[in-house]
Formats: structure tokens, sequence, C-alpha cells
């Protein structure tokens, strides 16, 4: 099976255009999911300790759910970028070089500090 991203875009835009809602997905609405969908995430491991969460993630329930929420969060991320013309490989690549720079290993390794 091919899962590459392009694949995926075009997946979710068939999904999207069978049920004529490309008129509800403007930037705003788009970026208004995405942000939802990771706090659906967020919210799973609130007030959870590091053993809870270990826990979690070897529940198949739990796993499931989890794995909803990525799913919901790549739907948003996959079709703002088909609709508005963003490259996601290249926004990654381009994005890693600035954090490299940013980030050098010599002074980042380890580090969890913010530049």
């Amino acid at each position: 099976m091919d899962t590459s991203l392009n694949n995926l875009s075009q997946q979710v835009r068939a999904f999207c255009e069978d049920r004529d809602w490309t008129q509800f997905h403007t930037p705003k609405e788009l970026a208004i999911g995405m942000v939802t969908e990771a706090s659906e995430l967020l919210e799973i491991f609130r007030f959870q300790d590091d053993r809870q969460m270990q826990i979690m993630l070897e529940n198949p329930s739990t796993r499931e759910h989890i794995g909803d929420e990525l799913a919901d969060q790549l739907y948003f991320l996959l079709r703002f970028a088909d609709l508005y013309g963003f490259d996601l490989k290249d926004e990654l690549e381009r994005k890693l070089k600035k954090n490299a720079v940013k980030y050098p290993v010599d002074t980042s390794r380890g580090s969890n500090r913010k530049a």
C-alpha cells in the first residue's frame, strides 16, 4: 500500500470532495481543527504520570483512541497543505535546516532548553 504523503492527501481530498466539504475548509477552520484535535490528544494524558501513560500506551483500547486523535490531526494537516499549496516534505526539510542552525548538536545534545 502506498502511504506517501501524496497518496494520503489524495485520499483525504477524495473523502472531502465526495461530501462537498471544501466550502467549509478555510485556513481558519482547518487550523481550528488541528488545534482541537491536538487538545483532544492532550486530554487523554491529562493528570497521568509516566507510569500511567505507559500503561495507557500498552492498552489496545486506549491505543486506538490515541490513534484516532493522531489520525484526526493528520487529516487536518494534509487537508490544509493540499488546499493551500504547501509541500509538507519541502516544508519539513526547510524547517529542519533552520532548526539545525538554531540548535547545533554540540550545544543542544541532551538539552531541552529553547534557544
